[in-house]
């Protein structure tokens, strides 16, 4: 009787850990995003990112992000966090070194960059209903000084 219990026990946490796993898999967030110039108005002289990847694993998310700077070189910035609103540090990224995210529903995520301790950008990344693109929209301050606006359009790959 005692082992039909710890049997019933484990399976029934198994399917928990899969609908778990299922659930952050349908994320619509999550996958490779490639940058769609025709569709995005990025300021000069600010980061452009032309692809993004946005991946989970135990409640953990990586965003990989790889693109050009504003000095026109390649860059490659990379964050890990929870979509808690809380910040975690960002590598990479010369205009910020913690950034957030918030969940604001299934499909919109606010993002917040902070450096030393200072907000320089706010955003907010939405993906399309059928979840094939999504826009990221940033407002901020670059390192010398100057405000720009970015709206970038992402295709999913």
């Amino acid at each position: 009787m005692a082992r039909m219990k710890i049997k019933t026990i484990g399976l029934t946490l198994a399917f928990c850990f899969l609908g778990a796993a299922a659930g952050l898999a349908a994320d619509p967030q999550m996958g490779t995003w490639k940058l769609n110039d025709s569709k995005s108005k990025i300021t000069p002289g600010t980061l452009k990112n032309t692809q993004v990847v946005y991946s989970s694993m135990l409640g953990q998310v990586k965003i990989k992000a790889d693109g050009i700077d504003a000095n026109g070189k390649p860059s490659h910035t990379e964050w890990s966090g929870k979509f808690d609103g809380k910040d975690y540090p960002v590598t990479g990224d010369p205009n910020s070194d913690a950034r957030s995210y918030t969940k604001v529903n299934d499909r919109t995520l606010r993002t917040t960059n902070k450096k030393n301790g200072k907000v320089t950008v706010t955003g907010q990344i939405v993906v399309s209903a059928d979840g094939r693109s999504r826009t990221v929209t940033l407002n901020g301050t670059t390192p010398k000084g100057k405000k720009f606006k970015n709206v970038a359009v992402y295709d999913k790959q």
